[in-house]
């Protein structure tokens, strides 16, 4: 049958594929474009499997929350070059994933990926179906959820990185809620408060702090002692309320939201940069 440019440029702007592409899908599916797009998803995976060992480190990272502030999503979509991360409908793309988690409330990836993306398709399909159309490996590489009294969102320019934070008052100013959300940006904490860090992360620093030591040449009694100090000192670097305020180094992130509202803390954040 004859399939004219009409068809071939609408399953195009419905695929994003490429023209010789879609009139060859519509060949094989006769006309029938359910059956089309089915053949570009067939060969999306097919694609998807071929670059299954490629690095996808290049993409976007974006970050978002609800109209009422209560909860905030940060997603990165990968890519394997910037030319395509930068490109516009990737850019689009990537922001309908976010508009569907904000929408549908996923707590996980896996759950945010078996959502419907448009008709039939899931988020999932529309991925095995774009790294078909771009010819690289598309992948949700990451995804997070904060809920709190209040949650602010920080994209940095680029998209390489984004960051939400929640916070335990919904009366949290605007100036504090970004700084903050800034903070976690540029210094990339690991947790909230000392309390927060991972039994794993505790181990492997007094394991570090005393080989230093040992290195140093330090008597073995004092080991324990000295890797403590040191477990301070990365209490202060590394958890987000007890590090020094990047705006007024004089203060720590906890004594600053302090003297903005009294009682004022964060609850949980997460930090998602392009890996």
């Amino acid at each position: 049958m004859t399939i004219t440019a009409a068809e071939i440029n609408k399953l195009r702007q419905m695929t994003g594929a490429g023209m010789m592409d879609c009139k060859k899908a519509l060949t094989e599916a006769e006309g029938d474009f359910e059956k089309a797009i089915d053949e570009l998803r067939k060969k999306g995976q097919k694609v998807a499997a071929n670059r299954s060992d490629r690095d996808a480190k290049e993409g976007l990272v974006v970050a978002a929350t609800t109209k009422d502030n209560k909860r905030g999503v940060v997603l990165a979509v990968n890519c394997e070059t910037d030319f395509v991360a930068k490109n516009a409908d990737f850019g689009k793309f990537v922001n309908n994933i976010l508009e569907i988690a904000i929408a549908k409330n996923p707590k996980t990836a896996e759950e945010l990926t078996a959502l419907p993306y448009e008709g039939s398709l899931t988020i999932a399909d529309k991925l095995i179906e774009q790294t078909g159309v771009i010819g690289e490996k598309i992948e949700l590489k990451r995804y997070g959820v904060v809920e709190a009294a209040a949650v602010t969102a920080y994209n940095h320019p680029g998209n390489r990185l984004a960051t939400i934070v929640g916070f335990s008052s919904a009366s949290v100013s605007t100036e504090a809620s970004k700084d903050t959300a800034m903070q976690v940006a540029a210094m990339a904490p690991v947790a909230v408060d000392k309390g927060d860090v991972s039994t794993e992360t505790l181990e492997r620093e007094i394991e570090i702090g005393k080989e230093q030591a040992r290195q140093e040449g330090k008597p073995e009694e004092m080991l324990e002692k000295i890797a403590m100090g040191k477990l301070n000192k990365f209490y202060k670097e590394s958890t987000l309320l007890n590090q020094e305020f990047i705006k007024d180094p004089k203060k720590t992130v906890a004594q600053y939201l302090n003297d903005s509202e009294k009682g004022l803390t964060v609850t949980a954040f997460q930090r998602i940069a392009l890996s």
